[in-house]
């Protein structure tokens, strides 16, 4: 069994506590999303409980990940910061109960495993950290994107030829 598949349920008894440093080239799906696959995160996991007494795991993820901006299509640095809670449900049924106990939309509740891959759950968390659509806060070049601004017609443009028939 790989050192990264955990018993959740377990995981979460013995308060388990697991850390350490992927490269993105190993996150196929992370990498995908990427303008390259440089850089590494930093990531742990930690078992534990909520308030109520369900079982959770606390994911966190850090580091600098390349996206493409949107605006000027170079690429450019984005440290990802993320952490959540995944409360773990026995099956869809416990899952859905316990969404409706904790109504709290920062909480996931997913169904747990006796054979659970951290490395999809670490993943996941990086995916959902990354913006709908990224950008520079300020384009460094913005020779491409004058061009396009430059060429623009406005598409009012051929309705002042019908006003003046």
């Amino acid at each position: 069994m790989s050192a990264f598949v955990i018993d959740a349920f377990e995981f979460h008894k013995q308060d388990g506590h697991r850390e350490g440093v992927t490269p993105v080239a190993e996150m196929r799906r992370l990498a995908a999303d990427c303008a390259n696959d440089s850089g590494e995160l930093s990531w742990s996991v930690v078992g534990g409980q909520t308030r109520q007494g369900y079982p959770s795991l606390t994911l966190s993820v850090a580091g600098p990940v390349q996206l493409v901006c949107q605006r000027c299509l170079q690429p450019f640095t984005y440290d990802i910061d993320s952490s959540t809670m995944l409360v773990l449900g026995k099956d869809d049924a416990e899952a859905d109960e316990i969404e409706e106990i904790l109504d709290d939309e920062s909480i996931d509740v997913i169904v747990g495993s006796r054979t659970c891959d951290i490395r999809d759950l670490l993943e996941d968390e990086a995916l959902l950290a990354l913006p709908q659509s990224p950008k520079h806060d300020v384009c460094p070049d913005t020779k491409l994107l004058d061009s396009v601004k430059s060429e623009k017609v406005s598409p009012f443009a051929a309705l002042k030829n019908l006003k003046a028939e």
